[in-house]
C-alpha cells in the first residue's frame, strides 16, 4: 500500500466539462492553475463579497467563546462563499481545517499565510476533498439559509472572513450567520443547476449520512468519511436506528468505505493519525437505478442509538448532491474496496 504522505496534495479531479474523474498536474492549492488555487484567487485578488466559514481555524482568526477550534452544537463545516453585487458568484466547500482563513488580500491571515500547502494544522496528508458550484442570486439566498440552518461558524464583524454587500437581503441573510441555530429541521432544495442542497441542523441529533440516505428517497450510500472514534458502523435497510426523527422517513443502507482505489493501487479511507487516512467526506449511491454524488461536511461519527447527541449527531452540516450517471460511475471506482462491518468487532 503505498503511503499517501508522498503524495499529500496530489488530486484528482471532475467538471462540468468532464464529469469522469481524472489526475491533475502539481499541487493543488498552490499555483493559479489548479482548480483549487484557481478557484481560491478569484476571491482572493479580486474585489468580492464573501463568507468564509470553518470550525477549525485554529486562532487565526479568534472565534469568540471557541478555543483553536469550535466544536459541539457548532456546525461541523467549512466553505466559502463569494458574489458580486448583483448576488451571482460561488460556493466552494472544503474539509481542510484552517485553510481558507482569509477572503482577501487586503485582509490577509496574520500567522502562516493563506496558501494551502503553508498553511499549519491543514491535513493535507490526509485526504481532503474541494466541491465548487456556481450560483445565480437566488441560489445564494438558498445557501445563505442553507448555512444558518447548520450553525457555521464564522464572525460577520471580522473584514478577514467577511464582506458583506449585494442585495439586501443577502446582506440580513449574511448577517445573521455565526450564531447557535435552534432549528430541529433539516432543509432539502434543489438549485438553479440542478443540484440538490441539504441542511443538517446540529438539533436535529440523528446520524448524518442516513438522514442523507433518508431524505433521498431510502437510497443505499457508500460512504467515505473521518471514520474513527465513535464510529458509526455500516447499516442495512433493516438495521434498527433509535437515535431518529418522525420528520425522517427509513434511510436506505449507508456503507462505510475502509479502502478505495486509484490508478492501480490501494488507499486507505478511514479516520486516525499517520498515513492512508481519509478527510474527505463524499459518498455515492450503491444500487443501479440511482446515480448520486454527494459531497458533504460530515463525518460518520456518533450513534444509532444510546447517547443521541454524540459526535456529528449533536452537529449540523451542509451536502450537495449531483445526479450524474459519470460522475457517480467515477466516484464508485475510486471508492470501490474493503467496508466497515455492521456491528464493533469482538474485543
Amino acid at each position: 500500500m503505498q503511503k499517501y504522505r508522498k503524495f499529500s496534495q496530489q488530486f484528482i479531479y471532475a467538471s462540468s466539462e468532464n464529469e469522469t474523474l481524472q489526475q491533475g498536474s502539481g499541487c493543488a492549492g498552490d499555483t493559479l492553475d489548479d482548480p483549487v488555487g484557481a478557484t481560491f484567487d478569484e476571491v482572493y485578488s479580486h474585489t468580492y463579497n464573501y463568507v468564509i466559514w470553518n470550525d477549525q481555524f485554529y486562532d487565526d482568526p479568534d472565534i469568540k467563546g471557541c478555543s483553536e477550534s469550535c466544536g459541539a452544537p457548532w456546525g461541523h463545516s467549512k466553505g466559502m462563499l463569494a458574489w458580486n453585487d448583483a448576488g451571482d458568484g460561488f460556493v466552494m466547500q472544503v474539509t481542510t481545517p484552517s485553510w481558507p482563513a482569509a477572503g482577501s488580500s487586503d485582509f490577509p491571515r496574520k500567522s502562516d499565510g493563506n496558501t494551502l500547502g503553508c498553511v499549519k494544522d491543514n491535513d493535507v496528508q490526509m485526504s481532503q476533498h474541494f466541491f465548487a458550484l456556481k450560483l445565480n442570486k437566488n441560489d445564494l439566498v438558498q445557501v445563505l439559509k442553507a448555512l444558518a440552518n447548520s450553525s457555521v461558524v464564522t464572525d460577520t464583524s471580522n473584514r478577514q472572513i467577511v464582506n458583506n454587500g449585494g442585495p439586501d437581503d443577502v446582506q440580513d441573510l449574511v448577517a445573521s450567520l455565526g450564531v447557535k441555530s435552534k432549528s430541529t429541521t433539516f432543509s432539502d432544495v434543489k438549485l438553479s443547476t440542478g443540484v440538490e442542497l441539504i441542511s443538517k441542523p446540529s438539533k436535529l441529533a440523528v446520524p448524518p449520512w442516513q438522514m442523507v440516505s433518508s431524505i433521498l428517497g431510502g437510497v443505499s450510500l457508500r460512504t467515505a468519511t473521518w471514520w474513527a472514534n465513535p464510529e458509526i458502523y455500516s447499516t442495512t435497510s433493516s438495521s434498527t436506528i433509535d437515535c431518529w426523527s418522525a420528520s425522517l422517513k427509513k434511510p436506505g443502507a449507508v456503507e462505510i468505505a475502509t479502502t478505495g482505489h486509484w490508478a492501480g493501487k490501494e488507499f486507505g479511507l478511514t479516520g486516525g493519525l499517520g498515513t492512508n487516512f481519509n478527510h474527505a467526506k463524499i459518498a455515492v449511491s450503491n444500487t443501479n437505478d440511482s446515480h448520486f454524488s454527494i459531497f458533504g461536511d460530515m463525518n460518520q461519527q456518533g450513534a444509532i442509538s444510546g447517547n443521541c447527541n454524540s459526535s456529528q449527531n449533536g452537529r449540523g452540516g451542509i451536502f450537495y448532491v449531483l445526479d450524474d450517471s459519470k460522475l457517480a460511475a467515477s466516484l464508485g471506482d475510486l471508492l470501490s474496496g474493503d467496508k466497515a462491518p455492521t456491528e464493533a468487532p469482538e474485543k
